[in-house]
């Protein structure tokens, strides 16, 4: 298989989750997260909502939430960037709206809450103020080399 190249996974500062260069992860601006918290099938990061992803209320735009999701499972999963497990692929998502995601931080926490073979179900949690606003399960599935 051919090498692809991963500046995201390359010179990844302290305290981050990756760098730039994920074209995904640039758009949501990963490289800017805090990681709060990692272990095996856990991750909680701090994030700050960017601009470009508000609705015109001033809102995390909906459309946007399965990126986060799908990101901070492939993580919660994968655990390390540099790690050898394989590619991962969403094979279910489902997600649960209670607040909305205002401008400024927030937390998400990724945990994997079953692991059978190549697939797992992760839970996904997103917290503002306090307050429970975002709620998914993503099926995620080992399909090879990166």
């Amino acid at each position: 298989m051919e090498d692809i190249p991963r500046p995201w996974a390359d010179e990844i500062e302290p305290g981050r989750l990756v760098s730039k260069g994920h074209p995904a992860g640039d758009t949501l601006e990963a490289w800017n997260w805090h990681v709060l918290e990692r272990g095996p099938g856990l991750l909680k990061i701090q994030a700050d909502l960017p601009s470009h992803l508000l609705n015109p209320r001033g809102q995390l735009f909906g459309g946007f939430t399965g990126t986060y999701v799908d990101f901070v499972s492939l993580y919660t999963v994968r655990g390390d960037p540099t790690s050898p497990r394989g590619f991962q692929s969403t094979i279910n998502m489902r997600i649960d709206y209670f607040e909305p995601i205002i401008e400024g931080s927030f937390e998400i926490l990724g945990q994997t809450i079953n692991q059978r073979g190549k697939n797992s179900l992760v839970s996904t949690s997103f917290t503002q103020n306090g307050n429970l606003a975002v709620y998914a399960i993503t099926t995620m599935r080992e399909i090879g080399e990166v």
